[in-house]
């Protein structure tokens, strides 16, 4: 447990539920009742920030997050991976965008904040990288499957996302400087910290599963680590 206070139950939103199978899948939602869970995988080598849920009502990265801790916990993990399926799960459990009232992809310069929390943590903790992972509405802002990132002053977040979206039809999203249209995103917060970091998004109604969108969020995750280097 690493942030208390944003719990909720997982389980209630009925487009997750179906991916909230096997033990350990149940047995992270009934933790996240009490609030915002990190699991870690693997040991020695590069290690990596995996985050979720940052915006509750986008499912299908959650979903994915459950099937990749699936993957790691039936693989040895070459590096170390801190993976957050729900960010805040009360918001996830609400199918909501806000967590009470507030933008948690415009908060991690908020003292106090979850992502401000989840930002402390990858310095703290030291990590190469961090990658946190969304998805986007059809007519929305970015309204297309891509991955964000910017060139200055950590041009290592450009090139982990041309690494995914070279692999992929996600659209390369590249601002300048990191922080230079809106401040308080996880991503543009490490970069300014000097932690390399990409926001990844896939194409999804809100609160719902657009069919394939879980299938193409898994596959941003695990380039992302195949990028930094853990495989199994």
């Amino acid at each position: 447990m690493i942030y208390d206070g944003s719990g909720g139950d997982v389980a209630c939103n009925p487009a997750l539920r179906p991916y909230i199978v096997g033990a350990d899948c149940r047995l992270i939602a009934e933790q996240s009742l009490r609030g915002t869970v990190m699991l870690e995988f693997g040991g020695s080598g590069p290690s990596v920030m995996v985050t979720a849920g940052v915006h509750g009502n986008e499912i299908p990265p959650q979903a994915a997050a459950l099937r990749l801790v699936e993957f790691l916990g039936s693989s040895r993990v070459r590096g170390k991976v801190y993976l957050v399926p729900f960010a805040a799960p009360w918001s996830t459990m609400r199918n909501s965008r806000w967590f009470h009232g507030m933008d948690l992809n415009r908060s991690a310069d908020v003292d106090g904040s979850v992502t401000n929390m989840l930002f402390r943590i990858a310095r703290k903790l030291g990590v190469d990288a961090v990658g946190d992972f969304h998805s986007t509405a059809p007519g929305s802002r970015p309204g297309v499957e891509g991955v964000f990132c910017s060139d200055e002053p950590e041009p290592r977040s450009r090139d982990i996302a041309e690494y995914i979206t070279s692999r992929t039809s996600s659209r390369l999203l590249c601002y300048e400087r990191a922080s230079s249209h809106y401040r308080g995103a996880l991503e543009d917060e490490c970069n300014l910290a000097g932690i390399p970091a990409v926001t990844c998004e896939v194409l999804s109604e809100n609160g719902a599963i657009r069919e394939g969108s879980v299938e193409r969020s898994l596959l941003q995750m695990k380039l992302f680590l195949e990028c930094m280097g853990i495989g199994s």
